[in-house]
């Protein structure tokens, strides 16, 4: 293992590189707010990014934890070079990120950029990400109807913070399980920033003509138009939502011969009057039934196929605050049966629409 002397991060001028090796620009440097490490000490932190300090892998690329001087641990996300963020990505999650303060976001402690190698180094978070716990049926457990609740609304708090309450209005475009990390106590932490995008104070939504997502996750008008706004975090939120209380993914299907996806399983379940028995069986019997109720309620009101017909994230946090008996009926969601894009295997696919978007998707992988 490569050690290096026990003194603070940010104090110890090793880790530090000159700024002829760091492609970021000026402009680019002055908002950002975290250091800039060479590749060798992350080499030695992560020794040599060994499978043994391998956290995961999602569809940018594996997480390592790394060891860095005085026992301060960090989470080492280290980008593919087939990931599909480029350089303008990962420019875009070190500037965003570096401006974002809040308890249910990730903290960005640095980055480096040398030669192919583009990598971040986060908060290192214990319990790794939630899909990690609610998709295993041993760990699942660890995760009681409390717990939950308390990670839904925490998400819902975070894309708040994100759409209405930061000094900047940012759509996340990524929201999904394994994108919410749990530290030592189970608190939640909203990760992976590099698609998102800075809207206009007065906008809500924008548009684009390179779709990159996660099967399962994205709002149709923007796997289909490339049309993204704070209503298709709403579509994304709803589905891990659904996920949180059934503990399966939607990219799973739970009939052979209708192909449901989770949310058509849901909305089947809701017709015949027995949203109860969604329920993870882990959680049967332990939890308060009213709000597993509003829960798949909301989470049926954010996955409705028009976006107009979806709560923005202050209505969600509104509802779930608030009582099961004030809350709408939601409409029939989107994609209720196994979808058009079933079956992609890598996060560079590509498909083509009838607008000629090009769309990128990732699959999930349990970190």
């Amino acid at each position: 293992m490569f050690l290096f002397p026990a003194r603070n991060i940010k104090e110890n001028q090793a880790l530090q590189l000159s700024d002829n090796e760091d492609q970021f620009g000026e402009d680019d440097k002055k908002d950002i707010d975290v250091p800039f490490f060479e590749l060798e000490s992350i080499v030695g932190a992560t020794d040599n990014f060994s499978k043994a300090y391998k956290l995961g892998e999602g569809g940018f690329g594996p997480v390592y934890k790394g060891m860095f001087p005085g026992g301060v641990e960090i989470a080492v996300k280290r980008l593919s070079s087939n990931s599909g963020q480029g350089l303008k990505e990962f420019k875009n999650e070190v500037v965003l990120i570096a401006k974002l303060q809040h308890r249910n976001l990730v903290r960005l402690l640095g980055y480096c950029i040398k030669g192919k190698e583009k990598i971040l180094l986060y908060e290192y978070m214990p319990n790794k990400s939630l899909d990690a716990l609610i998709f295993d049926s041993n760990r699942s457990m660890l995760l009681n109807w409390a717990a939950r609740f308390d990670i839904i609304i925490g998400v819902a708090r975070g894309l708040l913070y994100l759409h209405q309450d930061s000094r900047l209005r940012i759509i996340h475009r990524d929201m999904k399980a394994s994108n919410i990390l749990l530290d030592d106590e189970m608190n939640l932490k909203i990760s992976d920033f590099g698609l998102a995008r800075i809207v206009g104070r007065r906008d809500t939504e924008s548009s684009t003509t390179r779709v990159i997502g996660t099967y399962g996750y994205m709002a149709p008008e923007y796997a289909l138009e490339g049309q993204f706004s704070v209503k298709s975090d709403a579509f994304s939120f709803g589905v891990v939502v659904l996920e949180i209380v059934s503990g399966k993914k939607n990219t799973g299907f739970f009939d052979p011969q209708l192909a449901l996806s989770l949310l058509g399983y849901t909305w089947n379940l809701w017709k015949e009057k027995k949203p109860l028995a969604l329920l993870d069986e882990t959680l049967v019997g332990s939890c308060n039934d009213s709000e597993v109720v509003k829960c798949i309620t909301v989470g049926l009101l954010c996955v409705q196929e028009d976006p107009n017909d979806r709560p923005d994230m202050s209505k969600v946090v509104f509802m779930l605050n608030g009582e099961t008996e004030t809350l709408p009926n939601p409409k029939q969601p989107a994609f209720i049966t196994r979808n058009r894009f079933e079956g992609t295997t890598s996060s560079s696919n590509k498909l083509e629409t009838q607008s000629n978007n090009e769309i990128t998707f990732s699959v999930e992988d349990g970190r």
